[in-house]
């Protein structure tokens, strides 16, 4: 199948940029200095740029299927390096998305093949939760809680890896904030999980577990 309907919406993408910032692309070649990471899910309905309203070169990106951050994961983890120690970025929003594929299977136990292996992290979660979670057939707001889960348990991976405790020893101004994003409004929801220094990862992550247990529950 042709991509030409590609290249032509990327031609009328150039030109209208062009046409209000004669200077855009030229600026943007010789500098990329933005002050966001972003690590969300790999999910097509969940742009980073376009959520947060950003342009090109404004917000630096990482995605994965369920925006996990693994420590033995290399490649998130020489993203998050370079983002931190060589452009300097002054906060990262780790977002997840409610619906989320990932976290669903992992939810369900559903076997999806060498996916599996990956999820596995988002499946000790749910055992860890289960007294919140209960039964996920009888009860379907679950899922939603799980996703919110998922990203408080990642925003303190990421906290504790070298990396950020090496920034905030030196003192770099650097802060990560856990959100999920809404399909169906398109709105961020922060879940108030910001920690900007080593000694609030723990107090910070204990706060975002309970707010979320002490959601209420449908009839």
């Amino acid at each position: 199948m042709s991509l030409e309907h590609l290249f032509d919406n990327n031609r009328a993408w150039s030109a209208n940029i062009r046409a209000s910032n004669p200077a855009f692309f030229e600026t943007l070649a010789h500098q990329q200095n933005p002050r966001y990471l972003w690590i969300g899910c790999s999910d097509s309905r969940v742009p980073a740029n376009e959520i947060i309203g950003l342009a090109p070169g404004e917000v630096f990106v990482h995605r994965n299927v369920a925006n996990l951050v693994i420590h033995t994961d290399f490649n998130c983890l020489s993203v998050v390096q370079f983002a931190v120690e060589v452009l300097g970025v002054r906060d990262i929003i780790l977002t997840g998305h409610y619906g989320c594929g990932g976290v669903k299977a992992a939810l369900e136990q559903h076997e999806m093949g060498l996916i599996d292996n990956w999820l596995h992290t988002i499946g000790l979660i749910a055992e860890k939760h289960r007294s919140l979670l209960g039964d996920p057939a009888a009860q379907p707001f679950a899922l939603d809680l799980l996703c919110e889960l998922n990203v408080v348990e990642q925003v303190r991976s990421l906290c504790t890896t070298t990396l950020l405790r090496n920034a905030w020893r030196r003192r770099q101004p650097l802060s990560v904030h856990g959100c999920v994003y809404g399909l169906e409004d398109g709105l961020l929801n922060d879940l108030g999980t910001t920690i900007s220094a080593v000694d609030e990862i723990d107090p910070m992550y204990h706060r975002s577990i309970e707010r979320i247990f002490a959601k209420p529950r449908p009839a």
